[in-house]
């Protein structure tokens, strides 16, 4: 259900770890919203990463989220990278509408050679990012790739936007850590996520991309870009890393904030949860598929298979 922005009118609005859908109709752009808080803490802590690859999956988890919850269908969307960086491999799986797991692989040399402060490009390396769909009643799966050459998640969604689905898109991620006494750590992350979708297509009309090898003097093809969607970008880019996380800040607050002279309305938060799928019965039928041999090879002294389940940390001893 949709309802006008006033701030305070509706306390979850205030909540973290949810998403918030939201539409500025005036200016034809569809978005989403999200806050996540001690959901996130939960997820990293079961991994002890080090502080920049904590970072880095708490903004891939918030990409995740926000991408993932606009699907409106039984299934998972899925974001998974693979580099020949420090961090090898992020995978954050989204089961609809809102179940969260994640977890990343690294070379934790290289990671602490670069430091806490470590850029996201620095981290990632060169390789790809994949955006996989998944739609259950229909058994389809569809994957979106996009290059990473040293950029972060932020700019190679953006990349995605535009070269896959041709969507005019603007997006913000902001990760803040905290300590309490003790030393422990505590994560927050916002975000927003904004794209103009007039209902006539010629509207969303962009420029060329680069012509890279292109001989010199070819001509671009330039696109002037709608008005309405450049003030909403322009709005959007407005929006400072610690509004995005600032606890004290509901996301209504936030959006009324950006578009109060515009008018803007936000549909139902979605609440996202952490949970993981595995299961006794998942890993059976996983290990079910190795040869005998392989099964006797990982095999431990008392007989039992030990496995770890890389999105939630749980062990299981299996017997075969």
């Amino acid at each position: 259900m949709a309802a006008a922005v006033l701030p305070g009118a509706i306390p979850a609005l205030g909540a973290d770890n949810i998403v918030l859908p939201f539409h500025v109709t005036a200016l034809d752009t569809r978005g989403r919203t999200i806050r996540l808080g001690r959901m996130l803490d939960e997820i990293l802590a079961r991994h002890a990463y080090p502080v920049a690859v904590e970072r880095l999956l708490a903004e891939a988890i918030a990409l995740t989220a926000l991408m993932g919850t606009s699907l409106k269908f039984d299934g998972r969307f899925q974001l998974q990278t693979r580099t020949d960086g420090p961090v090898s491999m992020l995978v954050v799986d989204l089961a609809m509408p809102a179940a969260i797991r994640a977890y990343a692989r690294f070379d934790a040399a290289a990671v602490a050679a670069l430091g806490d402060d470590a850029l996201a490009g620095s981290l990632i390396g060169n390789g790809h990012l994949g955006f996989t769909v998944e739609q259950t009643a229909l058994q389809s799966r569809y994957q979106g790739i996009v290059a990473l050459e040293g950029q972060g998640l932020e700019a190679a969604a953006l990349q995605y936007f535009r070269q896959s689905e041709q969507i005019p898109s603007t997006l913000r991620i902001a990760v803040a850590e905290h300590r309490v006494a003790g030393g422990a750590r505590h994560w927050r992350v916002g975000g927003i996520l904004a794209q103009f979708l007039p209902t006539s297509p010629e509207r969303m009309r962009q420029a060329d991309l680069h012509p890279g090898d292109a001989p010199e003097g070819a001509i671009r093809h330039i696109v002037e870009e709608d008005d309405a969607w450049v003030e909403a970008r322009a709005l959007v880019e407005t929006t400072e890393a610690i509004e995005l996380v600032d606890p004290e800040l509901g996301l209504d607050q936030l959006l009324y904030r950006l578009f109060n002279e515009r008018g803007v309305t936000v549909s139902d938060p979605v609440t996202m949860l952490d949970q993981c799928r595995c299961s006794e019965d998942r890993i059976r039928e996983t290990l079910q598929q190795f040869e005998a041999q392989d099964l006797e090879e990982m095999r431990e002294a008392d007989g039992l298979i030990a496995v770890t389940c890389e999105f939630c940390s749980r062990k299981y001893r299996l017997s075969l």
